[in-house]
């Protein structure tokens, strides 16, 4: 996937819930490093007023799981790409902009 080298900013941005389920699954030592030094080279967004507030407002009229509205919330907020294999499930959020990494049709 070299073509993240031009969607991604320098520093990747991630909400606080992304660092959660990237870093608690069971991996081979070696592969969690790797994961843990993309954390620590990210701009890590944590748990602000607004963002929860955001996050409130997407659940209250989106049905939406709240690690999702969690990071979504934050994007919204922060003016980021929300990058995902999964768009179906954020698809409904139009102030949300989105990107399939794995979309074959994706041109930068």
């Amino acid at each position: 996937m070299t073509f993240m080298n031009k969607v991604v900013n320098a520093t990747p941005n991630i909400s606080a819930i992304t660092k959660i389920e990237v870093l608690r699954f069971q991996t081979s030592d070696y592969n969690h490093q790797i994961l843990k030094d993309f954390i620590n080279s990210s701009i890590v967004h944590h748990l602000d007023n607004p963002t929860v507030n955001q996050t409130i407002e997407l659940c209250r009229f989106k049905k939406i799981k709240l690690p999702d509205a969690f990071i979504t919330a934050t994007a919204i907020i922060n003016h980021q790409i929300l990058i995902t294999r999964n768009v179906a499930d954020f698809k409904s959020i139009s102030s949300l902009a989105l990107l399939n990494p794995f979309d074959h049709d994706f041109k930068v």
